[in-house]
């Protein structure tokens, strides 16, 4: 439950069949299409049930729009795959489903070097699905409808002229869930696999339908590869349920790293007032306790889980140990489930994210700066205390009323030498590191590599690779994609940025010279606004 960048990071506007710009009609035709030719080619389960056409109606119906773009009506029994896949995933016994198939006459237009990102309509993306919700759904494949593929549809790709490199195709479907294509492209990199495309759909019903194009398997043999993949997820079992098997409270966690002082809130002298945020796990609100204006992050009953409640209490954890003026403040939590909340302090300036791209206004020099030693102060304090903040974002950073930037959100923080493996794509796709994208070990440069973004949304009022989706981000991301950098940028202040977001971690600079070299910029500017103006009053400059 993170706050972003004013919308869920894997979000788009709620579903309507012919919605997004597509014709109702031309979706329509699609599914009599795919209905009169599957008639034609006599398959048994439609010819014989007079009431299919409304069987697949209710099929198309639970995903988004661009998947009927996408069927090929050539292989118009795809579609009795695919609902075949998604019926079997129903079964927590056969999650994850998949389905593996040669193809043959599959070739890209563009080398691999020159991934085209395009979307369902065969355009250039442009992601226009920033504006709404202010917290991340629970899920990241929400509706993402990825598209990184080589100006070809995923589904027609068997018109295609021949390739040497044997290619296959890998169909998945598994409940939705947070992090659940980390651990499908997890699974096909453990097996070798390099994926050229990818489509991914969630379902109304919370299931998700995953399309794969892979080259990196030697042969064109899709038993060895299913037998290869059934292999891998037998070394993983357990990690598709996404819960724990051991009993969890919030308590009970909490008592292990130390016993409830006077922080616990009293939520009979809580009063919640109007709502401000809302997300798939929860809900934002501003109260009053005590007197005091407060911001309430509430967490929804009916949506808790043992990750939830596992989060809730880690993010409880280290707002107690935390206090510095450059942090949000904390001010008590309700650890009785299932009224379950955290209280910090009200900061009526908004996000950073909002002042940045809500306002489309650009920062005058010495503001950018401001800003910028505001953040790296609060995270040279968290990182001195071994916390790894781990979703740093403009959205993640309150203004107060005098315009002080606090570091806030720490949802998914934890500290540096916790037990346990760092969770591997853990943060927001357009803010994050490339070696968390890429599942490889990582600490605290994450969080510099995620501020060097933070640099770059203050020096441009932009949002980072707005014309790409943010799983296509990602992607770029780990084959070497940055922002683009503004021609009029002071070189000190470039210099700086690139190094932060350097791919190499141990190339980027500690908080600590990041504030001082922020702070010699600040320093050097207001000198020189100063001679400006002196030179000004006295009459040296015309």
């Amino acid at each position: 439950m993170e706050l972003i960048e004013g919308v869920g990071e894997s979000s788009s506007p709620p579903r309507s069949f012919g919605g997004g710009g597509i014709g109702g009609s031309v979706l329509l035709d699609i599914r009599d299409d795919v209905y009169n030719r599957l008639i034609e080619n006599g398959i048994e389960e439609v010819v014989s049930n007079p009431d299919f056409r409304e069987i697949l109606d209710v099929h198309f119906n639970k995903l988004p729009p661009s998947y009927g773009l996408d069927i090929n009506i050539d292989r118009a029994e795809d579609v009795l795959l695919h609902r075949k896949l998604l019926a079997l995933a129903k079964d927590p016994e056969k999650r994850p489903v998949f389905h593996v198939r040669c193809l043959e006459n599959f070739k890209s237009e563009d080398s691999e070097e020159h991934l085209a990102l395009v979307n369902n309509h065969g355009e250039r993306v442009q992601n226009n699905r920033e504006e709404g919700r202010e917290f991340e759904p629970c899920s990241k494949l929400e509706d993402l409808n990825l598209e990184v593929r080589q100006n070809s549809g995923m589904m027609k790709k068997s018109q295609e002229i021949s390739s040497h490199v044997p290619t296959h195709e890998v169909i998945c479907s598994t409940p939705d869930k947070p992090k659940l294509l980390s651990q499908l492209s997890a699974l096909l990199s453990d097996v070798g696999l390099n994926i050229r495309e990818a489509h991914v759909f969630s379902t109304t019903d919370g299931y998700s339908l995953d399309v794969f194009v892979v080259d990196g398997w030697p042969v064109e043999d899709a038993d060895s590869l299913r037998k290869a993949m059934e292999e891998a997820i037998d070394k993983s079992e357990g990690s598709w349920s996404g819960s724990s098997h051991s009993k969890f409270s919030v308590k009970k966690a909490l008592a292990a790293r130390g016993e409830p002082g006077n922080w616990e809130i009293d939520r009979r002298l809580l009063k919640i007032g109007d709502k401000v945020a809302s997300g798939s796990c929860g809900d934002l609100y501003r109260g009053v306790y005590l007197g005091q204006d407060v911001a309430v992050k509430i967490l929804r009953s009916e949506h808790l889980t043992e990750a939830s409640e596992d989060e809730f209490a880690q993010e409880v954890a280290i707002l107690r140990e935390v206090r510095h003026e450059n942090v949000v403040r904390f001010i008590g939590a309700c650890t009785k489930s299932p009224d379950l909340c955290i209280v910090t302090e009200y900061m009526p300036g908004g996000s950073l994210y909002n002042y940045l791209h809500k306002n489309k206004r650009a920062l005058k020099f010495s503001e950018l700066l401001k800003f910028a030693i505001d953040v790296s102060k609060g995270m040279e304090y968290l990182h001195h205390n071994d916390i790894i903040h781990r979703d740093l974002k403009s959205a993640n950073l309150l203004m107060d009323s005098l315009q002080v930037v606090k570091v806030a959100d720490f949802g998914v923080a934890r500290f540096l030498h916790q037990e346990g493996v760092m969770t591997a794509e853990t943060g927001t796709y357009r803010w994050m590191a490339p070696e968390v994208i890429n599942h490889q070990p990582y600490d605290q440069k994450a969080d510099i590599f995620s501020f060097a973004i933070v640099l770059w949304e203050l020096l441009t009022a932009k949002i980072p690779y707005e014309n790409m989706t943010p799983l296509q981000a990602a992607l770029g991301v780990r084959q070497g994609l940055r922002p683009e950098i503004p021609q009029e940028i002071h070189p000190k202040l470039c210099n700086l940025m690139q190094r932060c977001w350097d791919t190499a971690p141990s190339n980027r600079p500690p908080f600590s010279i990041i504030r001082v070299e922020l702070e010699d910029l600040l320093e050097n500017d207001q000198e020189t606004s100063a001679t400006v103006a002196g030179n000004l009053a006295s009459g040296n400059i015309l």
